[in-house]
């Protein structure tokens, strides 16, 4: 594994490993779909890990957690729709949703960690 990914933060090592999981499962789209719904799901993707490593870096986090929560959502929305539309086995819908709904709760950690200002 990645040393800098591992030393960095756990949501950013669980963003890693749900990623890992989510492009043998997208390359199995119908072709029709591979540059519409799975491009759509790995642009959320990408939005999540930007986020995360954002959000490992800066001094004020709040907003970028914010973004990086509302990312989780979209990307919770896209499985749920794919596995509907039929793209997704039950069994990769179930599995990918586990990594999202782990990272959800890890966001909301995350961000409730975070010094309240007044």
């Amino acid at each position: 594994m990645d040393k800098y990914i591992e030393e960095n933060s756990p949501f950013l090592q669980k963003t890693f490993d749900m990623m890992d999981y989510a492009y043998p499962a997208l390359a199995q789209f119908p072709k029709s779909e591979k540059y519409a719904m799975a491009e759509d799901i790995k642009k959320c993707m990408d939005t999540i890990l930007e986020k995360a490593i954002e959000g490992n870096k800066k001094y004020y986090k709040k907003n970028t957690l914010q973004e990086l929560d509302v990312a989780v959502a979209k990307l919770k929305v896209y499985v749920r729709l794919a596995h509907r539309q039929g793209f997704l086995s039950h069994k990769k819908y179930e599995e990918w949703s586990k990594y999202i709904v782990e990272m959800g709760k890890m966001v909301g950690g995350w961000i409730n960690s975070l010094p309240q200002r007044k």
